[in-house]
Order: structure tokens, then C-alpha cells, then sequence
């Protein structure tokens, strides 16, 4: 396989993970028809990947110029429609298929902004952007505070698994290695801070002075 074909592999296999998710989310989160649930699981699979096309002028966005991504995005999002019931009895189902997605989307959309010629910190960056972005919209549409705003640790795996995919290749690891590494190091603190509650940083603000 090419790494043209890998990386497309790739992006596949995160838009049906994450179209599952953002099903899920939605149907969880707000009573929706059919149509609903597809447009957010839809959204949720290919919000992030326009997002990089844009800001790297790849225009129209990947997502359009073929009918594999919003045909993958749709059958993700029937599955998780269709089969909810069934997927309600596994244990933490949309922390698994988010996982996936987060994983897959940080270090597919590192390595393809690698390629269309950004530099090793844009890279990181617009992978980070892939991986969030369209979950981030899915929480906006229905009206829940973003995932990445919250605390819990979300964009930080995203970033780190895309620092690992971006940097492995300078360092003269393979680039199937470094997607990998960069996977499974995002995977791994994904699911350590949701079972462990490992948290992002916050700021402490103190209570003001009572006025006399």
C-alpha cells in the first residue's frame, strides 16, 4: 500500500468512527429524527477535515471532490442509528468510537498537512484542528459546552498524537511507524483521562475582596 493509500485508509476508518460517535452524542444528548441524526454524525466525521482543507487552500475540500468520505460518514451514522439499542449495552460504546476517531483524525491529519507542505508546528496544529473540529461543532449544534473547553483531556491527546507523527519521520522513523506510535499515544491518554479523570490545568481564581 501506498502511503497516498495509508493515509486515505486512515481518514476512512476515523469518518466512520467518529460519524458513530457523533450519532451517538446526538441521540444521547436530544431527541432526533433520522435526517438529525445523520447531519450530526455527518458533521461530526468531516467538520475537522474541512476545516484543515480550508486553512491549507485546498479547495474544494477532500471531503467534496470525492463520494467516499460523506458516503462513509452516512453509513457510520445509519449504523449508529439503527443499531443504538445494541450499542447502548457496550461498555462506555461512544469513549470507544470517539477514541477511534481521535486517534485516527490527529495523526491522518498531521501527516496529510505534512504533505501538502506545511511545516512540523502547523502540522501538529492542523491535526489537532482534524481531530476536534467537527466534534466541537456536533456539541455547538446541540447546544453542549464543546469538549475541548471543559477541562477533560480531549485536545491534548489530539496534539500530542500528532506531535508524535509529525516529528517521528524527522527523526527517521518510517511514517507508518510514526502514524502508529502517534495513535496509540493518543488512544492511550484519551482513555486514561476519562477512566482516571485526569484533567487539563486550571486556572484558581481567588474571590475578590468584600468592599467595606
Amino acid at each position: 500500500m501506498t502511503a497516498q493509500g495509508f493515509l486515505l485508509l486512515l481518514e476512512l476508518l476515523g469518518v466512520f468512527a467518529f460519524a458513530l460517535d457523533g450519532a451517538l452524542t446526538a441521540m444521547r444528548a436530544t431527541h432526533l429524527d433520522l435526517f438529525g441524526v445523520v447531519t450530526l454524525g455527518i458533521v461530526t466525521a468531516v467538520g475537522g477535515g474541512i476545516a484543515r482543507d480550508v486553512l491549507l487552500g485546498q479547495l474544494p475540500p477532500a471531503s467534496f471532490q470525492t463520494w467516499y468520505y460523506l458516503a462513509t460518514a452516512t453509513a457510520g451514522a445509519l449504523v449508529a442509528f439503527w443499531g443504538h439499542r445494541l450499542l447502548s449495552r457496550m461498555a462506555r460504546p461512544i469513549l470507544v468510537f470517539d477514541t477511534i476517531g481521535l486517534s485516527l483524525f490527529a495523526v491522518s491529519g498531521a501527516q496529510l498537512a505534512v504533505d501538502a507542505g506545511a511545516g512540523a508546528g502547523q502540522a501538529i496544529l492542523l491535526g489537532g484542528l482534524t481531530a476536534v473540529g467537527g466534534g466541537t461543532l456536533r456539541d455547538v449544534l446541540v447546544r453542549k459546552v464543546p469538549g475541548i473547553l471543559t477541562g477533560g483531556l480531549y485536545a491534548v491527546p489530539a496534539m500530542l498524537g500528532a506531535s508524535v507523527a509529525v516529528v517521528g519521520p524527522l527523526l527517521g522513523v518510517g511514517a507508518g511507524v510514526s502514524a502508529f506510535a502517534g495513535g496509540v499515544v493518543c488512544a492511550a491518554v484519551r482513555t486514561g483521562g476519562t477512566l482516571r479523570g485526569w484533567r487539563a490545568p486550571r486556572a484558581t481564581l481567588s474571590a475578590p475582596d468584600e468592599l467595606d
